[in-house]
């Protein structure tokens, strides 16, 4: 058989039809066709897998403490947990281990977490740090999402399984008996929440990186106060109170110490050396602290006015802090807990740690989309977290308050909603508008074509 007569094969055999022979010649199959357009191969790629990562480049001036360790966690974890199980010397039967299987559920979660979840935007002082913490803010979600099912009774009646001191009313303090602006008035209106409100804002700081940012959140904090003081006493302040010692003092003096430290961080030059390459005792405790500082800094520049997505974005922030500010208020009244219950403490300082990576995300998101092509897992599931907050509130907050919303409240609430719509209408639907209009009818026609 001649070479073109064999290359002829195939394409002859495909077109007749096959006979049903067992003498018959196997009939060689034409190639399958490469999946595409034009002859191009098919991107079978999902979009996920072509995120490009925050850090490029891994930290490696401390090697030992970045190498994978899974399998070895897995036996750990599986030795401790037979250990605590099935030791009948460890705990009694009953009560006690069940509480400790609670804690174990709970810890075997993180474990995996610490493991298995995708690293976020910081690396100090280790990525399974930042792994933990977005773990417990999904137990947190996750918990949150249960008790959204429960009706206000059953909510304060699990708490008291957490802690049996809970369940029992609390009454609520006004702070605007006397607001005669004294010596002695402001003396007694000095108390631990001044010193809460200092570091509070010291981490806002932190989290937001932005003097007028931090600012306008003070301010509308105060103004949130002022509108929902008919529905927790707590938040009815003196003037002085809110605008002296709060805004001016407190808030002051946490925004411009948490300012400072990202100015410090900002122009810190950076030189990882291992422990290694590090000589010396004191050398090497400087080093090990110097783990938990940033690996570098990024200065925040929001610019709310540049375009609509950097304004919807600064306001949705806004939004969203203020929500955070306010939830625990809520909870804390409806739960019956007081302020300073480690719980709440917890809750406060838990979003403190969840916000950090989460405006980080969000910021990457917004101001560089080629390298962000999806929003971040910290940022998603905060957001996800402060709107759960807000939808077990609104459900318990039926007939707990009843005194109506005051009109003027209305009235400002309404106002400042038509600036917030306005603004963006003005500022950059007009233009566009306008510059629309003024194409030239050919581009149009061609743009459409």
């Amino acid at each position: 058989m001649s070479n073109e007569k064999a290359v002829q094969m195939p394409s002859v055999a495909a077109a007749a039809p096959a006979e049903d022979s067992d003498g018959a010649t196997p009939v060689m199959e034409a190639p399958e066709p490469k999946p595409g357009l034009d002859g191009r191969p098919a991107d079978r790629t999902e979009p996920y897998t072509r995120i490009t990562p925050f850090q490029e480049k891994h930290d490696t001036s401390i090697e030992f403490f970045y190498k994978p360790i899974t399998l070895t966690a897995l036996g750990a974890g599986m030795g401790v947990l037979a250990y605590v199980a099935t030791t009948q010397d460890v705990l009694e039967e009953g009560r006690d281990k069940r509480r400790v299987g609670a804690y174990a559920a709970i810890a075997s979660f993180l474990l995996f977490s610490m493991i298995q979840f995708r690293d976020g935007p910081f690396i100090r002082p280790h990525p399974a740090f930042w792994r933990v913490v977005l773990g417990i803010n999904l137990l947190y979600e996750l918990a949150m999402v249960f008790l959204l099912f429960q009706d206000l009774d059953s909510a304060r009646a699990m708490m008291k399984y957490l802690d049996p001191s809970l369940g029992r009313p609390l009454p609520e303090k006004s702070y605007a008996e006397n607001c005669d602006l004294t010596p002695q008035n402001v003396w007694n209106a000095i108390d631990i929440f001044c010193l809460a409100h200092a570091l509070g804002w010291f981490g806002k700081a932190l989290i937001l990186r932005d003097y007028w940012f931090c600012w306008i959140l003070s301010i509308a904090f105060e103004f949130a106060e002022y509108s929902l003081q008919h529905q927790l006493a707590n938040f009815a302040e003196c003037w002085w109170d809110h605008w002296i010692l709060d805004v001016l003092i407190c808030n002051w003096l946490g925004i411009y110490l948490g300012m400072k430290s990202c100015h410090i961080f900002e122009v810190k030059h950076y030189t990882w050396r291992g422990l290694k390459q590090t000589h010396g005792l004191r050398s090497k405790t400087k080093r090990v602290f110097s783990q938990f500082s940033p690996a570098d800094w990024t200065t925040f520049k929001w610019e709310g006015t540049a375009d609509f997505g950097h304004y919807f974005a600064v306001v949705l922030l806004l939004a969203v802090f203020l929500a955070a500010e306010l939830n625990p208020f809520y909870l804390k009244s409806l739960l019956w807990m007081e302020p300073d219950h480690p719980f709440v403490i917890a809750r406060l300082a838990g979003v403190f740690l969840c916000a950090l990576p989460a405006v980080r995300e969000l910021y990457q998101y917004v101001n560089d989309p080629r390298r962000a092509v999806r929003m971040g897992q910290h940022v998603w599931l905060l957001l996800a977290t402060i709107g759960t907050e807000l939808l077990a509130i609104t459900k318990w907050s039926q007939g707990q308050f009843p005194a109506p919303l005051p009109t003027a409240v209305k009235w400002a609430w309404t106002f400042g909603a038509c600036v917030l719509v306005l603004y963006p209408v003005i500022q950059f639907g007009l233009p566009s508008a306008r510059n629309y209009l003024q194409r030239p009818r050919s581009y149009i026609q061609a743009k459409a074509a």
